[in-house]
């Protein structure tokens, strides 16, 4: 469990607050991540299917699954899903310190937002899976594989805003541009008490 600490400002970092950002994405999670959330976006926006819809929801099971693939075994610290995947009672007491307003600073995910990205992969390949399978001749009109399909999609359709909102949260709290790391994949330079210094 990691031990929650009042988390440092840029200006209380002691000489790594001099030193470069930190890298924490590779330009192949940062794009795939904005490719994904194009892609089902307009899956969504297009529900009532088509050719638009169904390629995109191809091109979104295959983003997904690379990045479900470079969790599991990528040689970057911050991708694998054993650096920012926590269990209950670490995530429970992650949480309890965001309340209290003493949680530490991650270079990844924190813990809630790691099962976040957890719940967002597993929607995503679901939904893409069946729907695919929804095409093949063996599953056409299969009510069970439609209703995953459904399911799935409007679990996106739910989880994206939460996702949003908790990247807002966390940028605001941590005093922190989180949408601007995901475009460049730095984040400020790593301070004492934060979580990932061993990246």
């Amino acid at each position: 469990m990691t031990q929650a600490v009042k988390p440092s400002s840029p200006a209380a970092a002691s000489p790594a607050a001099a030193q470069a950002p930190v890298r924490v994405w590779p330009p192949v999670v940062r794009w795939g991540h904005w490719a994904l959330a194009a892609s089902v976006l307009t899956c969504l926006l297009l529900h009532e299917g088509g050719s638009w819809h169904e390629r995109l929801g191809y091109v979104a099971l295959a983003l997904g699954a690379m990045r479900c693939a470079l969790g599991w075994f990528s040689g970057v610290r911050h991708l694998r899903f054993a650096a920012f995947v926590q269990g209950p009672s670490a995530t429970w007491a992650y949480a309890r310190a965001l309340l209290a307003r003493t949680e530490p600073r991650h270079l990844g995910h924190n813990p809630l937002g790691g099962w976040m990205i957890v719940a967002l992969l597993l929607a995503a390949v679901l939904a893409g899976a069946s729907g695919a399978l929804y095409t093949t001749d063996r599953y056409w009109g299969d009510d069970t594989v439609f209703a995953i399909h459904r399911v799935a999609g409007w679990s996106l359709a739910l989880l994206a805003p939460l996702h949003v909102g908790g990247v807002i949260l966390t940028s605001i709290l941590q005093r922190e541009n989180l949408l601007r790391a995901l475009f460049s994949g730095r984040k400020r330079p790593a301070a004492t008490g934060d979580v990932g210094l061993d990246a």
